[in-house]
């Protein structure tokens, strides 16, 4: 027993690090995603919405989710402490440092966070932004991991979602969504006849470090939801995990180049990141039953739903920096409608009911802070301040010297502000 307890609480810490450095990952992505103007304003955000998933998670968050009787509701909020003389004695399989299990926990409702800061980027004030979410870390992703993972009344219905194909992607895609329909479209994302009109990116190589840094991470974060490395049984289980989420990854890729090609004629860079990321999110529902010839046929899958939905949303006027949307609710909700067919006591009708249960508890909430926040602190930027970007208006600082090529053309070869990349104005 000594022995299971050891490798499932490293193995579990290992992972959840490796989670962890996925806030890396969304904070490289979203930074050459944005305009080198609105640079500062994501770190920020990225770093501190982290903090405060932890301070939530810890202090409201965790017992609200996993203190929930057998087809509940809701759990109990309170503040998490660590009983591990509970975890002492049972099965190898539940051996492990109850500090392990928390924080292997605490770093998904992060990941969900992070979801909304890229989509509503460029627009959305800092502390409404920080605000809202302190209530996704506290109430909307502990309500619906009680109903599942807490073994609430949708694990009771038999919903399934091994890693978090809707449990976290696609909480973060619909509170994002309802986020951005109340906040409006970037000025100048769309023209006065409702056609797109792409924003230039601050910084291309970071967009595609950042995804790679995801991907990475992404094998903590499906391989550590074995939540028990103490066994053959598994270790085989965590190798075919790996193995399936890597090659989700690389179907995404290579259907998004296909689709790409077919629709502009050329390979686009950002859909082929958005390829990998949505063919990650759909294998996360369950990454363990299908075989890699599946796995990688249902990353694909998750590519053509994630640009379909792209489409759909330009098509609406709906303003999504990174793809958040497309990349983590449809292929969420794709991956976790799959998971019906691959898992061995999985239900088509059992996983459509999680789906809407989640997508419209997750929606109606989040719309409803959104707009509290709207109407009392207002959540966007006034007109000048966007034109002027978020960095300057809200943080005072500057990402890059506009003389180092990172105006986005906005302000070629004019005379730069007297302001040093760090200096405050």
């Amino acid at each position: 027993m000594d022995a299971s307890f050891l490798f499932n609480s490293i193995f579990l810490l290992a992972c959840a690090c490796l989670v962890m450095f996925m806030s890396a990952g969304f904070t490289m992505l979203e930074a050459g995603a944005v305009r080198a103007k609105s640079v500062v304003v994501i770190l920020t955000k990225n770093i501190s919405l982290y903090a405060i998933s932890c301070v939530m998670f810890y202090l409201v968050g965790y017992q609200m989710m996993f203190d929930v009787v057998p087809g509940g509701l809701l759990g109990s909020p309170g503040i998490w402490f660590a009983n591990d003389a509970a975890n002492a004695v049972g099965s190898a399989e539940s051996l492990r440092a109850d500090g392990a299990f928390w924080f292997f926990q605490m770093v998904f409702v992060a990941t969900a966070a992070s979801i909304v800061s890229g989509a509503l980027a460029e627009r959305l004030k800092l502390w409404p932004f920080l605000a809202f979410v302190a209530v996704l870390t506290a109430v909307i992703y502990p309500v619906v991991g009680s109903w599942t993972w807490g073994g609430g009344w949708l694990a009771e219905l038999g919903f399934f979602d091994f890693a978090g194909s809707t449990v976290v992607h696609s909480v973060g895609g619909w509170a994002a969504l309802a986020g951005a329909l109340l906040l409006g479209a970037r000025r100048g994302r769309f023209d006065d006849q409702g056609r797109s009109t792409p924003l230039p990116s601050a910084s291309a190589p970071q967009m595609a470090i950042g995804t790679l840094i995801l991907w990475f991470g992404w094998f903590g974060f499906n391989g550590g939801s074995q939540l028990s490395f103490s066994s053959s049984e598994d270790a085989i289980s965590v190798a075919q995990i790996l193995a399936n989420t890597n090659l989700a990854a690389a179907g995404g890729v290579i259907a998004a180049l296909g689709l790409a090609q077919l629709m502009r004629g050329r390979p686009d860079m950002t859909l082929t990141i958005n390829g990998a990321l949505a063919g990650l999110v759909a294998i996360t529902a369950e990454p363990s039953a299908p075989t890699m010839m599946q796995a990688m046929l249902i990353g694909a899958g998750g590519a053509v739903a994630m640009t379909v939905a792209a489409i759909l949303l330009e098509r609406f006027r709906i303003d999504d920096v990174v793809g958040a949307v497309p990349v983590h609710l449809a292929a969420g909700i794709f991956g976790t409608l799959v998971a019906g067919l691959t898992s061995a006591n999985g239900s088509l009708a059992t996983q459509a009911i999680g789906i809407a249960a989640i997508g419209l508890f997750t929606f109606l909430v989040s719309l409803m802070i959104w707009g509290v926040l709207k109407l009392s602190v207002g959540i966007r930027l006034h007109y000048s301040a966007e034109e002027k970007g978020a960095d300057l208006s809200e943080m005072g600082a500057r990402a890059y010297h506009l003389d180092l090529g990172h105006d986005n053309g906005e302000r070629a070869f004019q005379k730069p502000q007297s302001t040093p990349v760090v200096q405050r104005v």
